[in-house]
């Protein structure tokens, strides 16, 4: 079993010392300090140094097939020898334009056809014409907020900066407001520079969306699937009772914890539909400890109404069969 040492009381220098984070200075730690506090701050950047490369034993999964990379020259060969390697590159590249209508008694009245534009697993540094295909989907809609819901990068760990020089490229062809969430491929030093391209990041926090005087509210929470830094009591502690309230979780992992936290919808990612699917969009694998009925596209959970994205990016392997990737509009709609 891994033990993992608290740190609460650890400044800058001693922290930087102990996690051996060399990609963090003191001046980033203390603007990341000042916006989600000590203690979730040395959780994070300790899990991360610690686990981020883990391919057994971290997380909800006790197996991450994005980590072993020798697999992923094996389902690539195996491609390419079934012939599928190239159609699978195309596939991928054609992004869909799905709709969601959600239909809930307690929504107010003045977010009736309220859109959400949800894009997840954007991956951008997996190859140089991703962001370029997913802005070509991002011209086709219309909507009146966007939410992000994590994993920016395309590996779980090493250097971040290629996903943020792409994602300033998307963020230029995205309308405000725009909400983020982490997922379990992004490190939090990569917060500060999201927040400055005007993402706002929700780190186990909600926000209210107010129109004619009245409100509705997103929550997100910190990866829930590899890092376990996910705080859903934090997260709803400033939600007012009975409010309509969505959250954010880049796993569907949460779905009972979400119900019975209150929440009205939860809009997930991670599980990327399988990316490679039998025909019937039948999934190999989803990398998910949950029930597959809520690993892709819409489902519910008692009275909680879900969305599983299957994605805008690819992992692992630069393909998609029968799991066409996706950016999905979301119709708020009174009962």
């Amino acid at each position: 079993m891994h033990t993992v040492k608290r740190l609460p009381f650890l400044g800058p220098d001693r922290l930087l010392e102990r996690v051996q984070v060399p990609s963090i200075d003191q001046a980033l730690y203390r603007r990341l300090e000042q916006r989600v506090g000590r203690h979730h701050l040395n959780q994070r950047l300790g899990i991360e140094r610690d686990f981020e490369a883990k391919i057994f034993g971290q997380g909800r999964n006790f197996f991450h097939i994005e980590n072993w990379y020798s697999m992923h020259a094996l389902i690539r060969n195996v491609l390419r020898v079934l012939g599928l390697h190239r159609q699978g590159k195309r596939n991928a590249r054609a992004v869909k334009i799905r709709h969601n209508e959600i239909t809930v008694a307690s929504l107010p009245s003045a977010f009736d056809g309220y859109t959400l534009l949800q894009v997840t697993d954007l991956h951008l540094d997996m190859a140089d014409d991703i962001p370029c295909v997913l802005i070509d989907a991002i011209h086709r809609v219309s909507y009146d907020a966007c939410v992000l819901t994590g994993d920016f990068r395309a590996k779980t760990f090493g250097p971040y900066e290629p996903a943020l020089k792409a994602l300033r490229q998307v963020r230029s062809h995205l309308r405000s407001p725009i909400y983020g969430i982490l997922g379990n491929h992004d490190s939090i030093c990569m917060v500060p520079e999201m927040e400055a391209m005007g993402i706002r990041m929700l780190l186990n926090e909600s926000v209210a969306l107010r129109l004619d005087d009245e409100a509705i509210y997103l929550a997100g929470i910190d990866d829930p699937h590899y890092y376990r830094a996910d705080n859903l009591e934090k997260a709803v502690s400033c939600i007012p009772d009975a409010a309509f309230s969505i959250l954010l979780s880049h796993s569907p992992e949460m779905y009972r914890h979400a119900a019975y936290a209150g929440f009205d919808v939860m809009l997930s990612g991670h599980t990327h539909g399988g990316q490679i699917c039998l025909p019937g969009r039948i999934p190999l694998m989803v990398n998910a400890r949950a029930p597959r009925s809520i690993c892709n596209g819409a489902w519910r959970y008692n009275q909680l109404c879900g969305y599983t994205s299957a994605g805008s990016g690819v992992s692992i392997v630069d393909v998609r069969l029968n799991c066409p990737p996706e950016i999905t509009l979301h119709r708020l709609r009174c009962a």
